[in-house]
């Protein structure tokens, strides 16, 4: 049986986010827990027995995934569980946010911005309190759970994908027709900038063995099919590494997005989802092969071949 669907309206961008529940060996699970609203909670409290709830799995900490884990653990007995690289985040939190702000140094921002987007990291807007207790899914999820999980960065260094039996939860890994901007970040792991181009490249082939499964995903409705998804981000990568072209590469990419739209203008955390995108096409424009060798791994370079040769030419 497939988990349930719980959908909570959110004020994002993407629309509303899919949380699902299931009841796996006796026990009342959730995946994903919603915005921190009043109306997700109120969502939450009305769908879910919150007294019967035993496990909360948390795909990545993106706030209308991870938003309401604090509020949970205040409200019922259930262990949260939190992706490992997410763990660090919150163990090493300002070492990270400094390290995040000397690389926003190094691609041209500027140090005013820096204050504006150093408040928003600071006041919980972009990221709500995270849980005080919780556990590490690589490291604790229950064995009689029977789940398995799959590592796949991209959208975020920290994604998972939850996977039982027919069906995977898969958070923002595979979306129907919204085009994911790897985030720009640190890893703590090596204090050097997390290379999501790299990690998207690997994820492709991970993601690829899910096409026997039905797919949960965080937003829209459910998608086609495994590769349908994987072909629509891989087109839209295409398509804006070929505009990306139209900025010489020693302009840096502050310039970039202050030529693309008015920085003063807009929320700083926008300014910053823009300036990961351009990173991460410079990285794809740098080293096509890798792309390219995945892509004809998993049978997915044909559809979309004419298009790679299109943004390198």
């Amino acid at each position: 049986m497939l988990p349930l669907q719980h959908t909570i309206d959110t004020s994002y961008v993407v629309g509303p986010v899919h949380c699902y529940s299931a009841e796996i060996s006796g026990e009342l699970v959730l995946f994903d827990t919603g915005p921190p609203t009043p109306e997700a909670q109120e969502h939450l409290r009305n769908h879910l027995d919150l007294k019967a709830l035993k496990h909360v799995i948390v795909t990545h900490c993106h706030i209308d995934h991870y938003g309401l884990a604090h509020w949970l653990e205040k409200e019922t007995d259930a262990t949260i569980y939190l992706p490992f690289r997410d763990h660090l985040k919150i163990v090493r939190h300002q070492e990270r946010l400094e390290l995040m702000y000397d690389l926003l140094l190094q691609i041209g921002f500027t140090a005013d911005f820096l204050e504006r987007f150093r408040d928003t990291m600071n006041d919980g807007t972009v990221f709500p309190p995270l849980p005080t207790r919780f556990q590490i899914i690589e490291e604790s999820l229950p064995d009689h759970l029977n789940l398995e999980f799959l590592a796949c960065p991209g959208h975020s260094q920290s994604d998972l994908v939850l996977t039982k039996d027919q069906w995977a939860v898969t958070g923002d890994v595979m979306l129907r027709g919204i085009f994911q901007t790897p985030l720009l970040d640190v890893d703590l792991l090596t204090e050097q900038r997390f290379r999501n181009y790299a990690a998207y490249c690997d994820s492709l082939t991970k993601l690829a063995t899910l096409r026997d499964k039905q797919i949960l995903p965080g937003h829209r409705e459910s998608i086609e099919s495994v590769d349908s998804c994987l072909l629509f981000y891989i087109r839209k990568l295409l398509e804006r590494a070929r505009q990306a072209k139209a900025f010489p590469l020693n302009m840096n990419a502050f310039e970039v997005v202050s030529q693309l739209f008015d920085i003063e203008a807009v929320h700083p955390f926008v300014s910053y989802l823009k300036a990961s995108e351009i990173v991460f096409i410079r990285d794809f424009l740098a080293d096509p092969e890798r792309l390219r060798s995945t892509l004809t791994k998993i049978d997915l370079l044909k559809p979309v071949e004419q298009r790679f040769h299109q943004a390198l030419a």
